[in-house]
């Protein structure tokens, strides 16, 4: 019987793609990642119930899938290998933020215990040494995308523009801000990990 003859259509074409992405071919991993992005992202959503965390873990997702494509056995299909990559991130980034230190408060009126998880915003002065650092080196690895990529980044993230204001500033279709910026900081993900970063 033939390897992957048993899955379905969309799943041997996922076969397909992934031994192209294996040697090397960046249309086969664009379509991947095209392929998957948004259910990977909206599944992770309702985890995390955060759009910002979301699309942090849907590109660290196809970051960590993607270095392991050689790990991968077409015994089942792409998409459940992903999406099994995809949940055990999330699961790991779920369980390290609930590791913050937690008060227990007695209340008030009715004795009952009420636990509220708190986490300091301010950075101690290592921590602010190393985010300095970081800042610069992302700075650095930025300057290395392609103009595009390079000024979508520099809008988001340096000026802090909103969806709205950079489809105005480029004038380009909110669709194509959001897909363009996903490509980019799926490339500075990957720039990152070969330099051993993240």
């Amino acid at each position: 019987m033939e390897i992957g003859s048993d899955l379905s259509e969309k799943a041997r074409n996922d076969l397909l793609l992934v031994d192209r992405a294996r040697n090397g071919d960046e249309k086969a991993f664009a379509s991947l990642l095209n392929r998957y992005r948004d259910s990977i992202y909206f599944m992770l959503l309702k985890m995390v119930n955060n759009a910002s965390d979301a699309e942090d873990l849907t590109i660290e997702a196809f970051g960590k899938a993607f270095r392991s494509l050689d790990t991968f056995t077409p015994n089942f299909a792409f998409s459940t290998w992903l999406f099994k990559i995809a949940t055990n991130n999330c699961i790991d980034f779920i369980r390290k933020k609930q590791a913050s230190p937690a008060i227990v408060d007695q209340g008030a009126d009715d004795g009952d215990l009420y636990t509220i998880n708190i986490q300091s915003d301010a950075p101690d002065p290592e921590e602010a040494l190393i985010n300095h650092q970081r800042i610069e080196e992302l700075r650095e690895v930025v300057s290395q995308l392609k103009p595009r990529y390079k000024n979508l980044i520099e809008l988001r993230y340096y000026k802090e523009y909103s969806y709205e204001e950079i489809s105005k500033e480029l004038n380009l279709p909110i669709g194509t801000i959001k897909a363009q910026l996903f490509r980019a900081k799926t490339l500075l993900y990957n720039i990152l990990n070969k330099k051993g970063t993240r």
